[in-house]
């Protein structure tokens, strides 16, 4: 699915579409589940990148939408949601 949703703004930026909108989530993990959550977070459609980190976070995902608006709906339903997270924090990026 990340490269599906890759490859589609790489499209849309070629064909001068809409920008994409993008956010980093930056997620804290329980123990021992970083390797499984990265791996579960990498599957959800409209995850660019994900990538294991140190520091007070455990992991950084990119993810990409169309609006605005689908970022909370994909936080609340499908991130936050997978078990073995602790928290999250998401960083909206300025559109260009």
């Amino acid at each position: 699915m990340a490269r599906e949703s890759a490859e589609l703004a790489v499209s849309r930026h070629l064909q001068g579409g809409a920008p994409l909108i993008k956010a980093f989530v930056l997620v804290v993990t329980h123990p021992g589940e970083t390797r499984k959550i990265a791996r579960q977070i990498r599957s959800l459609p409209h995850v660019l990148e994900v990538h294991e980190v140190m520091g007070p976070y455990d992991i950084v995902a990119v993810i990409e939408t169309e609006t605005l608006q689908e970022i909370p709906g994909i936080l609340a339903d499908r991130i936050r949601t997978l078990e073995g997270i602790q928290s999250t924090t998401s960083l909206v990026v300025f559109p260009q």
